[in-house]
């Protein structure tokens, strides 16, 4: 009964309402003015129009624009009013402005080492060339001096974050998607006070949609209580809004300047097994050591000062070369970050660079299956070119219509010589990329379409690191644990199930 009030009282409930409320005055406004109906339809089938006129010339995505253009057509009377509310990049245009800053600041504070950019060009000019286009995308160097580890799954990076989080001496910050009350979170959360206490500097970052389930009202306002620096990502209101598309998916902790993680683990119970709702959650991150946490650091402060409306100085964060010490690392490693705002989605460039280079593997870990023409010509074409490009998605989703998508885009890939396998025991929600035994992603990028042109994304770009062979023996070990998608399979599907599927992918990239 207190589970069922809980959520009568909770505040979704308050949000669907308000939005419910509105569009009810909505309809009662165009119920009152009935009469009148023939000039409201000709504004609203004219405001389709142009509606329509700016999607075709719009630099979006084809499939967005598709997507949007089928029901605005199936519904003139309300499509283009609703493609204006949630379609457009109005907002973009607005925010692009205010955060410019965080570019200026990124670019003011991340110096690349040309010796080092000099030193990965011996290796060849394609692998320049990929950290290159990282650099220019998103403001994000090339390091050498850092050691990487693949964590999987979530119950051991759970205890390592735990044991960093209690050796931090000058500053702690978290930014995460997700945080939930529960045997994770509040275990960080202690450490997290006692840390206060002693005069560290702890700084939060939550997407407040992200949370809108996890935490109560004004959570940050508890957190401010205890001496922790809190800020709210993009507040949710129950006013319909393109507002609502931007949300921050990234993933980082940084310790002291020194220690990183980054990965699509939030901070809530099922990323550890510890409450089971897909069945057993297989995630991973990755932990950095070394100079590669500036980016990690810059990141945070950079979105910090934007929604704090401060400007701080980020040297004082720096550590310095005698602190950070000699780290054993090998190979290359480069952090990089991907807004929604600037135009370029740098989190799929660096997929396809990836696959478009690849010469005898591509195995791929990702939750949802839900790419665009460019990415699925992309793994197509390494397949064709007798590259092995397999890919790893869940046998239990938790989201059941973009499950039915990632099922829907099986058969083009397969019939292409991709391979597909699903995780049988739960739910796969590691997102990582490796190739060639050189190259590695671990990132909070979904192969999906809110993912790659609408979130605050982040990842870690990895080239001949030790990292990178833990990623594949872990992909193997997963693929071991996975059933293969097989032809048979495909044509077993009930025809009324297909039917289904492709009409959800249609709308694909409004998911």
């Amino acid at each position: 009964m207190n589970k069922i009030l809980n959520f009568l009282f909770s505040r979704l409930i308050f949000i669907i309402l308000g939005l419910f409320i509105q569009a009810f005055l909505f309809v009662a406004v165009i119920w009152r003015f009935s009469n009148l109906f023939i000039y409201f339809y000709i504004v609203c089938f004219l405001i389709s129009l142009v509606a329509i006129f700016f999607i075709i010339n719009d630099k979006s995505n084809p499939a967005y624009k598709i997507a949007w253009i089928i029901p605005i057509m199936l519904f003139p009377i309300f499509g283009g009013i609703i493609y204006m509310i949630f379609g457009g990049d109005r907002s973009s245009r607005f925010t692009k402005a205010k955060m410019h800053k965080i570019q200026e600041d990124m670019v003011k504070y991340l110096e690349p080492d040309k010796r080092i950019t000099d030193e990965l060009e011996l290796n060849g000019r394609g692998i320049s060339n990929q950290s290159l286009y990282i650099e220019k995308a998103s403001f994000c160097p090339v390091y050498k001096n850092t050691a990487s580890t693949y964590l999987t799954p979530g119950e051991n990076m759970f205890g390592i974050l735990m044991d960093e989080l209690k050796s931090a001496k000058k500053f702690i910050f978290l930014e995460y998607f997700i945080i939930q009350e529960g045997i994770m979170w509040n275990s960080v959360l202690d450490v997290l006070r006692e840390k206060v206490k002693e005069g560290v500097d702890v700084r939060i970052i939550y997407d407040d949609m992200g949370t809108i389930l996890t935490l109560p009202y004004r959570y940050n306002k508890k957190l401010e209580k205890y001496g922790i620096k809190c800020c709210v990502f993009n507040p949710f209101i129950p006013v319909l809004s393109i507002r609502l598309n931007n949300r921050d998916h990234r993933k980082i902790a940084v310790i002291d300047g020194r220690t990183a993680f980054t990965g699509g683990i939030n901070l809530a119970d099922e990323y550890i097994n510890v409450v089971v709702k897909h069945g057993y959650w297989k995630d991973s991150s990755i932990i950095v050591k070394g100079e590669a946490v500036w980016s990690f650091t810059i990141m945070f402060l950079t979105l910090w000062n934007y929604l704090r409306k401060i400007d701080d100085d980020f040297r004082k964060f720096k550590q310095t070369p005698e602190h950070l010490g000699h780290c054993e690392s090998s190979g290359y490693i480069q952090p990089f970050t991907d807004s929604p705002f600037d135009d370029e989605s740098v989190g799929e460039g660096i997929y396809l660079n990836i696959i478009n280079k690849a010469e005898k593997y591509v195995y791929i870990n990702t939750p949802y299956l839900v790419p665009d023409n460019e990415m699925i010509t992309a793994l197509c074409l390494a397949a064709k070119r007798s590259v092995d490009v397999r890919i790893i998605t869940p046998r239990i989703g938790d989201k059941w219509f973009v499950h039915a998508v990632t099922r829907s885009n099986y058969n083009i890939l397969i019939e292409n010589g991709v391979k597909i396998y699903e995780y049988t025991p739960g739910f796969n929600h590691a997102k990582s990329i490796v190739a060639d035994d050189e190259l590695g992603v671990v990132s909070t990028i979904n192969l999906d379409y809110r993912s790659l042109y609408l979130h605050f994304e982040c990842g870690t770009w990895l080239y001949k690191t030790r990292s990178v062979y833990e990623i594949k023996n872990d992909f193997i070990s997963t693929m071991n644990q996975s059933m293969e998608i097989l032809p048979e399979h495909l044509r077993s599907v009930k025809w009324y199930r297909r039917l289904g599927r492709s009409i959800l992918r249609i709308f694909a990239p409004l998911m």
